[in-house]
């Protein structure tokens, strides 16, 4: 693990909430200059603590109107069962989000589709045609209200 101290603290704070920050607007807000913001921003990424930028986009501008959360229940915990779905969760585009968790569940997954088709679609691939799934339950998202630590857009 990577040794952070208070000036990196902050500027993954500041970068967390704008990744657009230049390092001279990074570094007036840090208290340090720029080069040294720099340098320390290229060291957080290159540690693995900076895993990206991108730009966060409504589910509306790409047609993904409908978000879903499945849980998946295996059949068993075979190696074979968990690589297939394993492969099956990297495969599948509509699955935006995948964690292993404790209780009834084995995963969460967070979907995002189209429409209620599209949801009945992917719920019928997951259990029909994979023969690891035991179980899934599905909700639907009535609405976001915080995402990626941010309050939703209303």
């Amino acid at each position: 693990m990577t040794q952070i101290d208070d000036f990196d603290f902050k500027i993954l704070t500041l970068l967390e909430s704008n990744g657009r920050l230049t390092n001279q607007e990074l570094s007036d807000l840090v208290g340090l200059s720029a080069s040294q913001c720099s340098r320390r921003r290229i060291n957080l990424e290159q540690a693995g603590l900076i895993l990206g930028y991108h730009a966060r986009l409504s589910p509306d501008a790409v047609g993904m109107g409908v978000i879903g959360l499945i849980e998946v229940r295996l059949i068993n915990h075979t190696q074979e069962y968990v690589d297939s779905f394993h492969r099956m969760v990297a495969d599948q585009s509509a699955i935006v989000d995948a964690y292993k968790t404790t209780g009834d569940a084995d995963y969460l997954l967070k979907v995002a589709v189209a429409d209620l088709a599209g949801l009945s679609a992917l719920i019928s691939q997951l259990v029909a045609g994979h023969k690891s799934v035991a179980h899934v339950k599905t909700s639907v998202v009535l609405n976001r209200l915080k995402e990626n630590g941010m309050l939703a857009q209303v």
